[in-house]
């Protein structure tokens, strides 16, 4: 799969707006969003009029750039929602809040995506007590992810233990002291906080 090696901020200023791509920084003065929140390049600034079809492009770079994904991949997650029942970019939007790389995220123990994705991809975790070093491995409602026995005496992770609980999505518990999570529901719309009009994104693909 092909990795962005280029800055991750001026992903965040092509978007025109914050992607959360580099964990604390993101909410410090030292942002590069806050000092220069036009788009990169020589004529950044400038640009200004969108088409409507821009406006959808962009929308759907923007969720892949928060969720980390190829277009190949997300494609296969919208062709998935559209299959299932109920309304397709909710039911997207959920498919990419279950990838475990995700879900260790909003639990806390990475503190970003790009980490989380690293920590399952080096095997620390398991989910009902299998080893899943997949980070998009969708989890189910009642899938229980704990760190692997032989890791919890690493640093990284008995820093983690240490820690107090932040705001939680109400459809995951963490306890850090086990280092043990739950899924206890499936993601509703109203539970993913980032701004995205994922209808958008369907217009797009359904052209």
């Amino acid at each position: 799969m092909a990795t962005y090696r280029e800055a991750k901020c001026r992903l965040c200023r092509r978007e025109g707006g914050k992607l959360f791509l580099k964990g604390d920084k993101c909410y410090t003065g030292k942002c590069p969003f806050e000092k220069r929140p036009t788009p990169p390049g020589q004529h950044g600034a400038g640009r200004k009029k969108v088409s409507e079809y821009g406006q959808q492009l962009r929308e759907k770079q923007k969720v892949k750039r928060i969720y980390g994904v190829q277009e190949g991949q997300f494609r296969a997650y919208y062709e998935k929602a559209d299959r299932m029942k109920g309304i397709t970019g909710e039911n997207m939007l959920s498919l990419l809040e279950r990838r475990l790389d995700n879900v260790i995220f909003r639990m806390g123990i990475g503190a970003s995506r790009s980490q989380a994705r690293q920590l399952v991809n080096h095997g620390h975790f398991l989910v009902n007590g299998r080893k899943v070093n997949i980070p998009s491995y969708v989890i189910k409602a009642g899938d229980v992810i704990t760190v692997k026995e032989n890791k919890t005496s690493n640093k990284y992770f008995e820093a983690i233990k240490a820690m107090k609980v932040g705001a939680m999505p109400k459809w995951l518990e963490f306890n850090p002291e086990k280092l043990e999570g739950k899924i206890i529901a499936l993601p509703a719309r109203d539970d993913i906080d980032s701004q995205i009009s994922e209808h958008m994104i369907v217009e797009l693909y359904s052209k």
